[in-house]
């Protein structure tokens, strides 16, 4: 499968398009979103040894949106809320990644699959284990 270099245009139509001028979010969403993208493309960066403007669709894979939401959690100490708020950015990405670029359905569908989690399910599992 050829390899798509368009991301970095894919991700500003994202923002300015879709965001924008579709879906006409607040500038809170706009914000938020600007923010989890800014630390996965830091996150990728540090991970992969590769600029941002030099990421594929490719690299953003299941396994590297998995890390970067437990470093977001861990690492970051963000809470199981702020962990959705990034998963759902994402998630959202991901959607109109799938209208534009359908060539890569297969592949823009597994981070989809991420699983977002209520605050609780550690505490219930850890009862569970009980």
């Amino acid at each position: 499968m050829k390899r798509s270099t368009d991301f970095p245009r894919l991700l500003e139509t994202f923002f300015l398009d879709r965001l924008i001028q579709q879906r006409r979010v607040s500038p809170y969403t706009i914000a938020s979103y600007r923010d989890t993208f800014r630390l996965l493309l830091g996150f990728a960066e540090r991970r992969l040894k590769k600029a941002p403007s030099m990421l594929c669709l490719q690299d953003l894979d299941a396994p590297l949106i998995s890390d970067f939401l437990d470093y977001v959690e861990k690492e970051r100490r963000n809470s199981a809320r702020s962990r959705n708020v990034r998963l759902a950015a994402i998630r959202s990405f991901f959607r109109y990644a799938a209208l534009h670029e359908p060539t890569h359905a297969g592949l823009i569908q597994r981070p989809r699959d991420a699983e977002s989690y209520r605050p609780g399910d550690r505490l219930l599992g850890f009862l569970k284990s009980l």
